[in-house]
């Protein structure tokens, strides 16, 4: 097939150094109150900075014409399209990171279109029912903590067999 190393984007390393393979962080840790080790796959620090850098790009000064909603259905896309490709890692933490930050970037923007508002008036239109979730015309900014993280676990028994059994013959011979 004519398929090469590259010395340059080749290396080896401890797995308890961990590497980066396709936005992960793979590293062997110690498991919190054990003495046991495992393997943890968890977003790469590229790939979380990639994700702000791409929040902090659709809340600038310079796209305040946009409208809210627009605004948040665009980040909620985005997130949840992030948070799904990383969600059979280690990812809650990371995702609540993540959304923490894009809420503050979407507030700070929606203080910038209308300076004339408080907290009290901004909380009236865009996060209802007593919450801070952010909704403007029937529009919810979701995020990327929405994403449920689903780690692999041993599938076992639930793998269905090609191969069925044979009934049993029966001893009839006639």
């Amino acid at each position: 097939m004519g398929l090469r190393l590259a010395p340059e984007k080749t290396q080896v390393v401890h797995i308890d150094e961990g590497i980066d393979f396709l936005g992960f962080h793979i590293r062997r840790q110690r498991k919190r109150g054990t003495q046991k080790h495992y393997v943890y796959t968890e977003p790469s620090k590229k790939a979380i900075q990639s994700i702000k850098n791409k929040v902090k790009s659709r809340t600038r000064r310079s796209e305040l014409h946009r409208e809210v909603d627009e605004l948040l259905a665009s980040l909620s896309r985005t997130l949840c399209g992030w948070a799904n490709y990383f969600r059979h890692g280690v990812s809650k933490a990371v995702f609540g990171t993540i959304h923490g930050h894009a809420w503050h970037r979407i507030v700070r923007w929606i203080f910038r279109k209308d300076s004339r508002l408080s907290w009290r008036e901004l909380r009236r239109p865009f996060c209802r029912s007593g919450s801070w979730k952010l909704i403007c015309d029937g529009v919810e900014f979701t995020g990327a903590s929405s994403v449920k993280v689903i780690r692999y676990r041993y599938p076992g028994s639930n793998i269905p067999t090609p191969w069925t059994p044979r009934p049993a013959a029966t001893g009839t011979g006639d």
